[in-house]
């Protein structure tokens, strides 16, 4: 039987080649809890369908510029890799349901990888599972 907390998660991030870096954001407050970001000509989006990802941005995260940039790709490479070879063969494949393409040779800018850095530490201390060698904490 499934955890009486069931999180859904779709994570999807498409890449094209392009340097520009303007994003919109979208704060989810819409019904399903969704985060949109996207650039204006659709060169890379990330969704984040998760219920309580939102209210947890707001009441746990660090604020924006908290860390630096640099800090949080460091982490996104690790905890995206680990995550990949969950959704592939990991033990609890069911909380993983697709790869996320982050390259590390891309710049997406802060507000990507501030959104990516929350969401992986909400999911690992939301569902009590580590991600690679740091251990998320806020």
């Amino acid at each position: 039987m499934k955890k009486h907390f069931v999180i859904i998660v779709a994570l999807f991030f498409a890449v094209a080649c392009g340097t520009k870096k303007t994003t919109t954001f979208d704060t989810g407050t819409s019904k399903n809890d969704t985060i949109r970001i996207a650039n204006d000509e659709l060169e890379y989006e990330v969704i984040i369908i998760d219920a309580g990802f939102n209210g947890w941005l707001a009441s746990y995260a660090k604020p924006r510029n908290y860390y630096t940039q640099n800090y949080m790709e460091q982490r996104n490479r690790l905890w995206v890799n680990q995550w990949n070879q969950n959704v592939i063969s990991g033990p609890r494949r069911d909380l993983f349901e697709m790869t996320i393409n982050y390259q590390s040779n891309i710049d997406y800018g802060y507000e990507v990888n501030y959104l990516l850095y929350n969401y992986l530490t909400y999911f690992q201390l939301t569902n009590n599972i580590q991600l690679g060698g740091f251990k998320a904490r806020l």
